[in-house]
């Protein structure tokens, strides 16, 4: 579980936080959606860590963040991050990172770390790319490689940041397979999602952000009723249940 308690943060002297009190739970997929600008990398760099507190309390399992060492806070979150950068690596050594949190001194991998990391490769579809320089990949295949290795970390809190950026949309709906599974077996998933209808598809609360304020917490259905997307957005979403379950569409 994450939770934030009246937390302030920002950059130097600007705040981008206003005393906002944000929780995800576990065995749930929490989304934050908002417009450009609006907090939303800001809170989940907040709550990991990376960003300082201005005000308030962030608690990670429980555990106030401000106990925590860095190797603590990555034991407990896995962190997928929005942009990053190309490092001249394999993709099998990548998503070896994510198991570098576990590691003691002398930092060597052994057999549990690279066997973790070869499931996650498999489930993400890159196990095949291993040897491949991490620059040789397209942006798709490189985002699948950043997703298997937050998988690798067997984290209980897993957050992303725009994690459906560069894929396709069947690799999205198997991302949205893949967060639903993560959570049924009682993680703790957070998503930062610009696609509005893929977030009421996939998610247990949405939360929705605007000036660094959040403005409303709830179940999707919730949130169509409450106006909030209109207001935020200036779109109205739909809802239509189908044998396949709940349908949304704008209007």
């Amino acid at each position: 579980m994450l939770e934030m308690k009246k937390v302030s943060s920002g950059y130097g002297k600007t705040e981008i936080l206003h005393s906002v009190d944000f929780n995800a739970e576990e065995g749930k997929i929490t989304t934050v959606i908002g417009c450009n600008g609006c907090g939303k990398s800001t809170l989940i760099k907040t709550a990991l860590g990376l960003i300082p507190l201005k005000s308030g309390e962030v608690f990670l399992s429980g555990k106030p963040i401000s106990e925590m060492t860095p190797q603590d806070t990555a034991k407990c979150a896995a962190y997928l991050t929005q942009g990053r950068n190309v490092p001249d690596i394999t993709v099998g050594r990548l998503v070896l990172h994510g198991r570098f949190p576990y590691l003691n001194y002398p930092r060597r991998y052994g057999k549990e770390d690279f066997r973790l990391a070869d499931e996650a490769m498999h489930r993400m579809g890159v196990a095949d790319l291993a040897e491949k320089p991490l620059s040789s990949l397209s942006g798709g295949m490189r985002q699948k490689v950043y997703i298997a290795m937050a998988l690798a970390q067997q984290s209980p809190i897993i957050v992303m940041d725009e994690p459906t950026t560069y894929l396709d949309i069947g690799w999205q709906m198997k991302l949205a397979d893949i967060v639903r599974e993560l959570a049924d077996s009682g993680k703790t998933v957070i998503l930062v999602l610009h696609d509005i209808l893929l977030a009421l598809k996939i998610s247990d609360c949405v939360t929705a952000m605007s000036d660094g304020r959040i403005v409303f917490r709830g179940t999707p259905a919730e949130l169509i009723s409450d106006g909030v997307i209109e207001e935020i957005f200036g779109v109205r979403v739909r809802s239509l249940e189908t044998e396949n379950g709940m349908q949304y569409y704008y209007e």
